[in-house]
């Protein structure tokens, strides 16, 4: 007869204050074993005499959960067997115990700046209480200690400084703010700080509407008063003319008074001319204009095409190829049966279905520019062009590329100008060919991504069950190049005529 030979498990398992211990008693040494547990100490080499655990009696494996230990400590175990030749111990493990988790700790900044209808608020949390503080910012409302169920204004994550504007706020009123900080234990509220709002009179704010729908003649232009300045507007609409800065000296069209988007239909205009357009607002304290638009309209001769849900695209005819000259921004497949719209990323990804999406799943803020992004799915569906389009092949899309010059110079001459919708330098882009390609950006695995830098087009040739090939144009170079993608991506379709 011999001692019980004994392991020590490993402790993987435990909290700030608990930890799950145990053991395996692999040869009783030919003597029951009458005792089996674990013993812990904050020293080393704890035994029977320190912290004991009994857990059963035999051989085998064995485990029990202890409580009430110290947060932030070391612990040394040692599993143990008893039998009548004495007492047997597995070999020293040790593992440390969580910390204590606790509401954040966070402060309010005072708040020193702020009009009659905006504010910087912020605040400060100090320690995340030894649990991730997964939201921070401010709240704030007209009565005393608010909450986040009053008006509400996340700003990040962590613990360190933070602040953010706020707008939509009454003039000459005052707001009462507390900064927040959540974590696993709950929300911590800092101590509440208190403002009024400014009652100075201003020009009205102003914002000018991009120019997307137009023809050779006509033009819908509009703007957005979305600040009165605390004076009633009472005149706002658009003028226009063939030179920057136009004023209500040039052409100036009346659409109403208030605040809030506007727009008209304009007529008379020149084919294939220039024009630049600002929206503009008028209260006491005088005139106000939003940023200058531009937009140039097409040769009398130009064509569009109409999907079936009523959007209107420009045509531009390339060589033999006549092309949509906008992102294709249909919902519905030209049958009428609705595309499926889908949100989530983690279904996207996934699809072997048709669908699309907008950018950042930003109706309002993409749909008119940049068209929607479609999975190939869709493409191979046949149906989503409009009656008598298609997707372009590969092959259609090489002929574009030859026609004009190669892959390598391509790229300028169908891009449109500027950095209005694509970043700097947007280079070589000239669009002598009228074809205006815009960065609609992408889906991908990550998400959304590269609005303003790439512009993505489908073609409607596969490479095998998983990939398709596909066309993009960058910001930073003269190339349109061809790539192969798996065709769970949402990229932008362009029409081609049959």
């Amino acid at each position: 007869m011999a001692l019980a030979t004994i392991t020590t498990t490993a402790v993987t398992t435990f909290t700030s204050t608990t930890a799950v211990l145990g053991g395996n008693v692999t040869s009783d040494g030919n003597a029951n074993v009458t005792e089996r547990g674990v013993v812990y100490a904050t020293t080393q080499n704890p035994t029977t005499a320190n912290s004991k655990l009994v857990i059963g009696n035999g051989t085998g494996s064995f485990s029990n959960t202890v409580s009430g230990l110290t947060a932030n400590t070391t612990y040394y175990v040692r599993a143990y067997a008893i039998n009548s030749q004495g007492t047997a111990y597995g070999s020293e493990v040790s593992f440390k115990t969580s910390q204590t988790l606790a509401l954040a700790t966070i402060t309010t900044t005072a708040v020193t700046t702020f009009t009659t209808t905006t504010a910087v608020l912020g605040g400060n949390v100090t320690s995340d209480g030894n649990a991730t503080v997964t939201e921070r910012g401010v709240v704030y409302a007209t009565t005393q200690n608010p909450t986040t169920a009053n008006s509400k204004l996340a700003i990040g994550t962590g613990t360190g400084s933070f602040t953010s504007n706020i707008t939509g706020l009454t003039a000459n009123t005052t707001y009462y703010v507390r900064a927040y900080a959540t974590n696993s234990q709950g929300t911590a509220y800092g101590s509440e700080v208190s403002f009024k709002t400014s009652q100075t009179v201003s020009m009205a704010t102003v914002t000018t509407a991009a120019v997307i729908t137009f023809t050779s003649t006509t033009a819908v232009l509009g703007g957005n008063v979305t600040s009165d300045g605390n004076a009633t507007v009472t005149e706002r609409g658009v003028v226009y003319a063939t030179t920057q800065n136009p004023t209500t000296a040039n052409t100036k069209v009346t659409i109403g008074t208030g605040t809030g988007s506007y727009s008209n239909t304009v007529s008379g205009l020149t084919a294939n001319t220039t024009y630049y357009v600002r929206a503009y607002a008028i209260n006491s304290q005088g005139t106000a204009y939003g940023a200058q638009e531009s937009v140039t309209t097409p040769s009398a001769s130009a064509q569009t095409v109409t999907d079936i849900e009523g959007n209107i695209y420009k045509t531009v005819t390339i060589g033999t190829q006549v092309w949509m000259a906008e992102n294709l921004k249909t919902t519905k497949y030209n049958d009428g049966f609705n595309i499926p719209m889908v949100t989530d990323n983690s279904i996207w990804i996934n699809l072997v279905t048709p669908a699309y999406c907008w950018y950042n799943n930003d109706l309002t803020a993409f749909k008119n520019t940049y068209g929607a992004l479609y999975n190939w799915y869709t493409v191979n569906t046949g149906k989503l062009c409009p009656t008598g389009w298609h997707i372009p092949s590969d092959t259609e899309w090489t002929s574009l590329t030859t026609y004009l010059g190669g892959e390598s110079i391509a790229s300028g001459k169908l891009k449109e100008e500027g950095t209005a919708h694509w970043l700097s330098p947007n280079t070589g882009a000239n669009n002598e060919t009228g074809f205006s390609a815009l960065p609609g950006g992408e889906r991908e695995i990550g998400g959304f991504t590269k609005v303003r830098e790439r512009g993505n087009w489908w073609s409607s040739t596969e490479i095998g069950s998983a990939s398709a090939l596909y066309r993009v144009l960058k910001y930073n170079d003269n190339n349109l190049s061809r790539f192969n993608v798996g065709k769970t991506v949402g990229f932008s379709v362009r029409c081609v005529k049959d």
